[in-house]
């Protein structure tokens, strides 16, 4: 990738994160990147192309930063499971934190079968997988309604911090997560 696709993409990550997706236009994310809006085109054919590129590559780095995060906090799968929320707290509790990307996006963007929400899908299928994996690892009857209720506990927790402004929510989460993990290991 080239360094000025990569500035480009890393400054639309930051405004889109900081002021949503249809406040930040394309001459913004040019100047902060101290790119000509020509340069911007040679790289991205539209808005939509950057913003797919963005989400995409947000997707990377946050899958990554999650998962490397709770696997380093925790060995079992259980504590791992519980993990998953500790790590959301800490993130939430960053003086950058603006929600989910991929939530606002969808948010900004519900039009069906475009290219942004289907970047927004993939990553929210993934992350869930990623749920699904640990709690197949349990000795649980159903690991998949287990990893869908904690994946909802999760996004409900990313919601919440977001609006309320309150990091906590993930905490409240990781107490229904407890119970629910619990309830079904028995």
């Amino acid at each position: 990738m080239s360094k000025k696709r990569q500035e480009l993409i890393d400054t639309a990550i930051r405004l889109f994160g900081q002021h949503g997706f249809h406040a930040t236009g394309i001459d913004w994310i040019a100047e902060e990147a101290n790119v000509s809006k020509k340069t911007m085109y040679q790289h991205f054919r539209s808005k939509d192309e950057l913003i797919v590129a963005a989400l995409k590559h947000h997707d990377g780095l946050f899958r990554n930063f999650f998962m490397r995060a709770v696997e380093d906090s925790a060995e079992t799968p259980y504590e791992r499971l519980i993990a998953i929320f500790d790590v959301a707290h800490a993130w939430f509790s960053q003086h950058d934190f603006y929600g989910c990307m991929f939530i606002n996006a969808i948010g900004e963007y519900s039009n069906k079968n475009t290219a942004i929400q289907q970047t927004c899908i993939e990553f929210k299928r993934l992350m869930s997988s990623y749920i699904e994996e640990l709690a197949n690892l349990l000795a649980v009857e159903n690991p998949v309604e287990l990893a869908s209720e904690l994946a909802i506990l999760l996004e409900g927790s990313i919601v919440t911090a977001q609006v309320s402004r309150n990091p906590n929510a993930a905490s409240t989460a990781k107490k229904a997560a407890k119970i629910l993990i619990d309830n079904e290991m028995k």
